[in-house]
């Protein structure tokens, strides 16, 4: 199969990459050559840019796109217009996000989150300021609809949850593995034994590319199995050998404290927000082959990746440890283990 991927060297791209080579694919990537240009050198590389430089796709031809990095609609319809006539299968990387109500369960048949025209003309002319967050969801729905408006019964859109694994530059999952491993007292969200649900990059990416294989079309959730928080801790202590002790803080407490769930936390999603987005029915994308591995495996080579960067890198997500020295401290003997 001959395949193009819009993207291709960050995290779930370069393992769609790595998987269909695996596979006997011939892959092209087209993307601005700004990350990690010299991976991949076998591989048969477009430079270009999608808002208005797709002159390198002109007069070429692909059994299937990949777009693993489509966020404007006005930009991934110029895309999938291009690509109309040039591709037989059109698949998107969309988001869980894309529900309208995350503060329950959802499935493929959930409504999606909308905005207004003027905010979405706002952001499209590289005006978003705050909006740019707030509507994300909404605008991955747009791009969904924007595909399917130009390759009617063509398009795939994988509606991921929250994708881990090594290469993942977000620390969203990184923090907890990579904190785990210094040792000591360790703050931690009391999550009541509730889901968490993470999709390893490396099973995500291996299932899209059989699911591009089979020409599957529509929508499909993938935000993997489910876990806990106790259960991913457990695992970071044994993948790193550490003697942590964790200190599992009441949600209440967590607030009083203004620690940011998610962003300064990661995995905490408080029982009053969008808790819906661990509790998203994966039945089809199960029943369609995919397979997720233990999640101790997970944790081990997200680890082992993470010892690779540099000791000084400045993270983009987690809690400041003086933030957490202070809290723990607050928090007292607490319900350590």
């Amino acid at each position: 199969m001959k395949l193009l991927i819009l993207g291709g060297t960050r995290f779930l791209g370069r393992y769609l990459v790595e998987n269909a080579l695996e596979r006997g694919h011939e892959v092209t990537l087209f993307n601005r050559g700004q990350f990690d240009p010299h991976v991949f050198p076998q591989v048969e590389k477009l430079t270009g840019d999608r808002d208005g430089g797709l002159d390198a796709l002109q007069g070429r031809r692909w059994d299937a796109v990949i777009d693993t990095c489509g966020f404007y609609p006005r930009i991934v319809r110029m895309s999938a217009e291009l690509l109309k006539d040039h591709v037989g299968h059109y698949t998107f990387i969309s988001s869980a996000s894309v529900y309208a109500d995350l503060s329950q369960p959802v499935d493929e048949s959930s409504a999606v989150a909308t905005m207004p025209q003027d905010k979405l003309d706002e952001i499209q002319t590289g005006n978003s300021g705050p909006a740019y967050n707030e509507y994300y969801g909404a605008l991955k729905a747009l791009c969904e609809e924007a595909i399917e408006d130009v390759m009617p019964g063509r398009a795939l859109h994988i509606r991921a949850g929250l994708i881990v694994g090594p290469h993942d530059y977000s620390d969203r999952f990184t923090y907890w593995p990579s904190r785990i491993a210094k040792g000591g007292r360790v703050l931690a969200p009391d999550m009541q034994g509730r889901p968490i649900t993470v999709v390893d990059v490396r099973d995500l990416a291996a299932w899209i590319v059989r699911s591009v294989e089979a020409r599957l079309t529509g929508v499909c959730n993938c935000s993997g199995a489910a876990t806990t928080m106790e259960e991913i801790l457990e695992a970071c202590k044994i993948a790193s050998g550490s003697d942590a002790q964790i200190a599992y803080a009441a949600e209440s407490f967590l607030k009083e404290q203004e620690i940011a769930p998610w962003g300064e936390l990661p995995l905490w999603l408080p029982s009053d927000g969008p808790i819906g987005m661990y509790e998203i029915n994966n039945d089809k994308a199960f029943a369609g082959g995919f397979t997720a591995r233990p999640i101790l495996d997970t944790v081990r080579d997200t680890l082992a990746w993470d010892r690779t960067r540099p000791a000084d890198l400045e993270r983009k997500a987690g809690l400041d440890p003086e933030k957490e020295a202070k809290a723990l401290q607050a928090w007292g003997s607490g319900a350590a283990h």
